[in-house]
């Protein structure tokens, strides 16, 4: 495990290094499954994060695959730089908490934009906190949830179950 970390570490750095960044890339294991690879802030934050952090992912992408092809034990990598992906998640959560409530008072289900893997089960985890059902559904880049309001009351099964023959 420690040889998974050691490499891909040094295969971001270098990467990094490519682009005139020396840089120390701080590496950790969360939970034995996913190498974490987490960059200090730096004047390239914009260019290594990229639109939407399409560049972030693809420096994933690369040190997952490099990782793939030379068989080391761990694959799953999470790169991080200045924090981005933590700040978005909790902009995310902050967000899917007003969907939430949205889905909870208006008792109709809400078709949410495409999202990122990451940002699915953000979302999933927050709706799960609050006893909403979601549903992924789409394939690819157009990929979405869909929060569903929980029917635990009778009436609301009942009023659910018209609505659906009513269709």
């Amino acid at each position: 495990m420690e040889e998974s970390i050691t490499y891909a570490k040094k295969y971001l750095e270098d990467i990094l290094s490519f682009f005139g960044l020396n840089t120390d890339v701080y590496a950790t294991n969360s939970d034995d499954e996913v190498i974490e690879l987490n960059v200090p802030s730096t004047h390239m934050n914009g260019f290594l994060i990229g639109h939407n952090g399409e560049t972030l992912r693809a420096f994933q992408y690369m040190v997952s695959t490099a990782l793939k092809n030379n068989d080391y034990e761990i694959t799953r990598v999470n790169v991080d730089i200045a924090d981005y992906k933590k700040a978005r998640a909790d902009r995310l959560a902050e967000a899917a908490t007003d969907w939430v409530k949205e889905v909870k008072e208006k008792g109709k289900e809400k078709h949410l934009d495409p999202m990122n893997p990451a940002d699915r089960r953000t979302v999933h985890k927050v709706a799960s906190e609050y006893g909403l059902e979601t549903e992924s559904i789409g394939y690819g880049r157009e990929r979405h949830i869909v929060l569903k309001p929980s029917f635990d009351d009778p009436k609301k099964e009942e009023e659910k179950q018209e609505q659906d023959e009513a269709k």
